[in-house]
């Protein structure tokens, strides 16, 4: 890798490293992930749409890529950044390195940048539109390209990734069982409980806890109106993460507020989101978000804390939430909204990621309580 790569922020700064992956230039959002493993689930993570990741494990790449990791059908991450690619793959499940993974999907990365200093710029600064180019080496010119990206505030991105129409999910592995090497899953033929997922930019493995706990799930479009879920007779509503500004997602909104106290409804990242603007809370833009496998919350309820995967820019305002709708999980590194509860509803929802592969599981009791109010309602 001899070929320049350079990022540049929309404040004016550069970073300068070398190529991989695609040749080309993009934008997006910068941000940071500290988690030390799950590269792959973090670029096809369709909540990463319109961001350019910055990793701060600084070795990255050293076991390769598979299909079996892949958390949706491509790439959404707009571009990667790392301080140090591993010149070797060694994984058994390996089938390809981390450089011919991004070039066969037109994803442009850079390595070598000094990734310590670019993430404690973030976190200073906060997030901003940038750009990667492996074409592009004048700091001026793509600097202007940074600044003519998309901002992240008031934007749409779930129309962009959502299904374009509703399927069935037939796949299903829990959690400790090793996917195998072709990828493939064991088929789920029936299930107990009928679920209808909103794709707001669905993880695979959400789908797959969710059949692993005996759900029969379909999945629909983000647009499908609260009628149109009830007309499919489901026992359970479930909301999943997705990119973009929660609150320029008004069609969501809108069909959550129709469906709430129709049937017991769990949301997500995006999800959890949704649900708070639905219940008539309001949501705002983190300054730098969370995003890692190592972030501490409290559950409320009983006052443990978990460790728990995040990947969001937005949070709910606590202190808006209405009266009935508790704000049940908290961060211990900002005190923000990580969770919901509105019992009255039987509706509850969560910022971070329970289904997050890899690790930590630590939350995975959450489907569970998904199921169990499920059972409740057949029951009534």
């Amino acid at each position: 890798m001899t070929q320049p790569a350079l990022l540049a922020l929309e404040d004016g700064t550069t970073w300068p490293g070398l190529a991989f992956g695609a040749t080309g230039t993009t934008t997006g959002e910068i941000v940071f992930n500290t988690s030390l493993t799950g590269y792959q689930e973090i670029l096809t993570d369709p909540s990463y749409h319109g961001q350019i990741v910055t990793m701060t494990q600084p070795h990255i790449g050293n076991y390769g890529c598979n299909p079996a990791d892949d958390e949706s059908e491509r790439v959404w991450a707009a571009g990667f950044v790392v301080r140090s690619l591993s010149p070797v793959v060694s994984n058994w499940r390996a089938s390809q390195s981390l450089p011919d993974y991004l070039a066969e999907r037109g994803i442009v990365g850079a390595t070598e940048v000094d990734t310590r200093a670019l993430v404690r710029h973030i976190r200073t600064y906060g997030a901003m539109r940038a750009a990667l180019s492996s074409e592009i080496t004048d700091a001026a010119e793509l600097t202007a390209v940074a600044r003519a990206a998309r901002d992240m505030n008031g934007l749409d991105l779930v129309r962009e990734v959502t299904c374009a129409e509703p399927y069935h999910w037939t796949e299903g592995a829990d959690w400790w069982q090793p996917v195998a090497v072709n990828g493939e899953q064991s088929a789920v033929s029936s299930g107990q409980y009928h679920v209808v997922a909103y794709d707001f930019g669905i993880k695979r493995n959400m789908l797959r806890l969710l059949a692993g706990k005996g759900c029969r799930i379909t999945v629909v479009p983000a647009t499908t109106p609260a009628a149109d879920v009830l007309a499919l007779n489901p026992d359970g509503i479930f909301l999943s993460n997705g990119p973009g500004d929660p609150a320029a997602c008004t069609y969501a909104v809108t069909a959550v507020r129709d469906l709430l106290g129709q049937k017991p409804i769990f949301g997500i990242c995006l999800g959890h989101q949704i649900l708070g603007l639905a219940l008539g809370a309001n949501t705002y833009k983190l300054k730098f978000g969370h995003r890692g496998g190592n972030q501490p919350v409290q559950v409320v309820a009983h006052g443990r804390v978990q460790i728990s995967s995040h990947n969001h820019g937005f949070a709910v305002d606590a202190l808006t939430l209405p009266d009935g709708a508790l704000n049940s999980h908290i961060n211990l590194n900002d005190n923000c909204c990580e969770g919901i509860d509105a019992p009255n509803y039987r509706a509850f929802s969560v910022q971070y990621h329970p289904e997050s592969s890899p690790g930590p599981h630590d939350s995975d009791e959450l489907f569970d309580k998904f199921v169990d109010l499920m059972r409740e309602g057949i029951g009534d």
